[in-house]
C-alpha cells in the first residue's frame, strides 16, 4: 500500500467504511433488480464479495469486487449455497 493509499484508507472509521460499502452493495442490488433480479439484497452481494477475503483488502479492491460483480457469478454462488443449505 502506498503513503497515499495508507492516508486514504486511514481518513475513514471503520463505521464510516463499513456504512460506504453497505450503501454501494445495496446500490449493485437496485442494478441487478433492474434488470430482472428482484429479490437480490445487498447483504447477499456483500456475502458473495468478502466469501474470498481472508482479511478485508484496500478499499479500492473492495469497491473494484463489488462494482465487477456480474449476475452471473452471483447466481452461481447462490445456487451453490442452496445446495450446501446456507440461509441468505
Amino acid at each position: 500500500m502506498t503513503d497515499l493509499e495508507q492516508v486514504a484508507y486511514e481518513a475513514l472509521t471503520e463505521d464510516e467504511m463499513n456504512k460506504w460499502i453497505e450503501e454501494l452493495c445495496h446500490s449493485k442490488s437496485e442494478e441487478f433488480r433492474m434488470i430482472g433480479y428482484e429479490h437480490v439484497t445487498g447483504r447477499e452481494i456483500w456475502a458473495c464479495v468478502s466469501e474470498k477475503y481472508k482479511e478485508i483488502p484496500p478499499l479500492h479492491r473492495v469497491v473494484n469486487d463489488i462494482l465487477s460483480l456480474k449476475v452471473t457469478k452471483l447466481m452461481n454462488w447462490m445456487t451453490m449455497n442452496a445446495y450446501k443449505g446456507v440461509q441468505f
